[in-house]
């Protein structure tokens, strides 16, 4: 046991005294290789623990590079002197965050962007911090102030599943919202949307997080004009269909707000097959030219998804039966892919495109169905020829049981033969 583990108590009187080794209370425990001289963490051992948690740590980063002061002093007034910044003010802590993160000789090193300030003085956030609007966020809200860790670390604020509630931690504050007119419930309706399950329920961290949509240092909501190039960074093709189409003219034109006029936001659902009518006449009025394209569309994509239903039945049918279906499983994924190409080609509105695959999905369809009909004919064809053979056992056995069940009589012996 080592000296600096326990204390000597003196016990007994002065003519017998007795040594004896007793615990030490809880102290500060230095981690292998710590700097023993460095005086910041004899009074702020927590936060010590958290900081060495963190990235920042593990390129020997200490406290004074931030904190400035003299970490070989002693006395409390000695070692806060020349400190470089005040930690209670949020513009100073994103200058201070910003004297590394703004070199790009220091974050070329490790491949991080050096833009990160400027990014954050064009967005909403750093306008309201800069007009002195203490609600706005500064760095360490959203990245902690001493436990810095990667984003790929589950534990970090700003790792995929975590950052809507980063987000949420203001954005879900009622009286700090109503202040700016802007909803509460965001988080809750990603979560139910379609962005909000892929990342947390299938665990898809392609799909957008809030700074997928709205950046993250450079927080903006995008502009009506802005929308559907935000959406086409992920849906490529349906971008392209959408502005070949009149709906992409008037976005352009800012007539209506891009991918919203048909989508939400933050729900970002998808519209169901029988429901596109219904949709278009949000809009248009209900007897009109462009009501009655969503209502051919409506009826293509309605009929594709009921081929495809049965083409499913079909094959699952062959499987029971025992039957080959790659073939049919092949042509099945064939007519799937005209059925994903309708879902692009409808952000297009063109109806004689659209037609097209649907056929194509109809005809696929129907091939497997027919396929399936051939193997089930086949089937009682087979069933019909055992008829006979039945007959002839169940003959057999009347005919045995009725020899057991009546036996012919013997003949009599003949006594009188010598």
């Amino acid at each position: 046991m080592s000296v600096t583990g326990v204390l000597l108590v003196v016990t007994g009187g002065i003519s017998g005294v007795a040594w004896t080794m007793a615990p030490a209370p809880p102290a500060f425990h230095l981690q292998a290789g710590q700097d023993t001289t460095y005086s910041c963490l004899v009074c702020h051992a927590d936060k010590r623990r958290s900081f060495s948690a963190g990235v920042h740590s593990e390129r020997g980063i200490k406290c004074a590079d931030c904190h400035g002061g003299d970490p070989r002093a002693l006395e409390t007034v000695t070692a806060h002197r020349r400190m470089q910044f005040d930690p209670r003010s949020k513009i100073a802590i994103a200058q201070e965050c910003s004297s590394c993160h703004s070199d790009p000789n220091q974050m070329r090193q490790y491949g991080l962007p050096a833009g990160e300030l400027a990014e954050f003085r064009t967005s909403r956030h750093g306008q309201l911090l800069l007009q002195g609007n203490t609600d706005a966020p500064t760095c360490t809200d959203c990245h902690d102030a001493h436990t810095i860790l990667r984003p790929i670390d589950a534990r970090s604020n700003v790792y995929p599943t975590n950052i809507p509630g980063t987000c949420a931690a203001c954005h879900s504050n009622v009286a700090m919202m109503q202040k700016y007119g802007l909803p509460t419930d965001q988080l809750t309706k990603y979560r139910t949307g379609a962005h909000g399950v892929a990342v947390f329920e299938q665990g898809n961290f392609a799909a957008p997080t809030c700074i997928g949509c709205h950046g993250s240092h450079g927080a903006l909501p995008p502009a009506a004009t802005e929308i559907s190039t935000v959406c086409d960074r992920c849906h490529v093709l349906l971008g392209a269909a959408f502005h070949e189409g009149p709906h992409g003219q008037a976005s352009r034109a800012g007539k209506i707000p891009g991918c919203l006029a048909c989508h939400t936001n933050h729900g970002t659902e998808v519209v169901p097959a029988e429901q596109i009518a219904t949709l278009c006449t949000q809009c248009h009025a209900p007897e009109s030219r462009e009501a009655l394209v969503g209502i051919e569309i409506q009826t293509q994509v309605v009929r594709a998804a009921e081929e495809l239903r049965l083409a499913e039945g079909a094959i699952a049918e062959l499987t029971r039966e025992g039957r080959r279906v790659s073939d049919a499983r092949f042509r099945y994924e064939s007519a799937l892919t005209d059925f994903r190409e309708i879902a692009k080609v409808q952000h297009s509105l063109d109806l004689e495109l659209l037609d097209d695959l649907g056929r194509g999905v109809s005809s696929i369809s129907q091939e497997v169905r027919e396929t399936a009909e051939v193997a089930r004919e086949h089937r009682w064809e087979h069933r019909l020829m055992l008829v006979p053979v039945w007959f002839l056992a169940l003959a057999a056995i009347v005919l045995a049981w009725f020899r057991l069940a009546h036996p012919s009589p013997r003949e009599p012996e003949n006594h009188d033969q010598a």
